[in-house]
C-alpha cells in the first residue's frame, strides 16, 4: 500500500516558492537601488560565504537559496521551478515536494561548503531546482517510462553549469544528488525495507520521512563540520 500524500489540483507550493523568491529579489533591488546586489543588506546578510558560515552564521545555508544576482538569474530559475515543480508537486504531494525541495537546497549548500572556494559568494535557487530534476528522474523511473529525455535535460544543464562562467556547479550537483536521494527514499526505500505485509500507508510514510530526515541531518552536519574545521584552520593560520 502506498501512503496517500496531501495532493492539490494546482501547484500551490510552487506558486508560493516563486512568490517568496520574487518578493525577496524585489526587496534586494530596492535596498541596492539597482542590481548590484552586494549593496543590499539583506543579500549580504543571507548569501552563502564559507568564512561567514564558519563564523556561526549557519542560516546562510538556507537563506542563500532565496537570493538571486540578476533579473536573468531569477527569471531562469523561476521559469525552471514552474516547469519542473507544477507537475512534480501534484504527483508526490505538497509535504513531500517541499521536503525534496529543501533537502536539495541544503544538499547544494553542503556541497559548496565541502568543496567550494572560501571567497566565493553563493546564492540562488538552482541547487533546489536541480534537486527537482533529480526527483523527476526518480518518478519517471518508478513509472517505468524512458528516462532518456530527463537524463538528457540534466546532462545539458550540467554542461551549461560547467561552460558558463560564475555558475556554482557544486550547488547544482549537490542539489541534484540530494533531491534524487530524497525522492528515492520516499518512493523506493519503503518497498526495499518493508515486507509486503507491513506496507501500510503509515509505515510507508514513516520510512520515507525517516529517509528525508537522515538526508537533511547529513547535509547540515557536513556544512557545520566543514564550517568548524574551516574556522579552526583559519584561527591556526591567522
Amino acid at each position: 500500500m502506498v501512503a496517500k500524500p496531501m495532493v492539490a489540483s494546482r501547484p500551490y507550493a510552487t506558486y508560493g516558492l516563486i512568490g517568496i523568491n520574487l518578493i525577496i529579489f524585489a526587496v534586494c533591488v530596492l535596498q541596492a537601488r539597482g542590481f548590484e546586489m552586494v549593496r543590499s543588506q539583506l543579500f549580504v546578510d543571507w548569501a552563502l560565504v564559507k568564512p561567514w558560515v564558519a563564523d556561526g552564521e549557519y542560516w546562510r545555508l538556507f537563506t542563500a537559496g532565496f537570493l538571486h544576482f540578476s533579473v536573468t538569474h531569477i527569471a531562469v530559475n523561476m521559469i525552471s521551478l514552474y516547469v519542473l515543480g507544477r507537475d512534480l508537486e501534484i504527483a508526490i504531494g505538497i509535504p513531500r515536494y517541499l521536503a525534496v525541495y529543501f533537502t536539495a537546497l541544503l544538499g547544494g549548500s553542503a556541497a559548496v561548503m565541502a568543496l567550494g572556494s572560501g571567497t566565493a559568494i553563493n546564492a540562488g535557487a538552482s541547487g533546489a531546482i536541480y534537486g527537482l530534476m533529480g526527483a523527476v528522474l526518480v518518478v519517471v523511473l518508478k513509472a517505468r517510462v524512458s528516462p532518456v529525455p530527463v537524463i538528457s535535460i540534466i546532462a545539458l544543464n550540467l554542461v551549461l553549469s560547467i561552460t558558463i562562467p560564475n555558475i556554482s556547479l557544486l550547488a547544482h550537483v549537490g542539489g541534484l544528488v540530494f533531491g534524487a536521494a530524497a525522492t528515492a527514499g520516499i518512493i523506493f526505500l519503503p518497498q526495499w525495507v518493508l515486507p509486503q505485509e507491513r506496507r501500510t500507508a503509515t509505515s510507508v510514510a514513516r520510512v520515507g520521512w525517516i529517509a528525508v530526515a537522515v538526508l537533511l541531518v547529513a547535509a547540515v552536519a557536513v556544512s557545520v563540520g566543514v564550517g568548524i574545521s574551516y574556522a579552526n584552520t583559519h584561527i591556526l593560520v591567522g
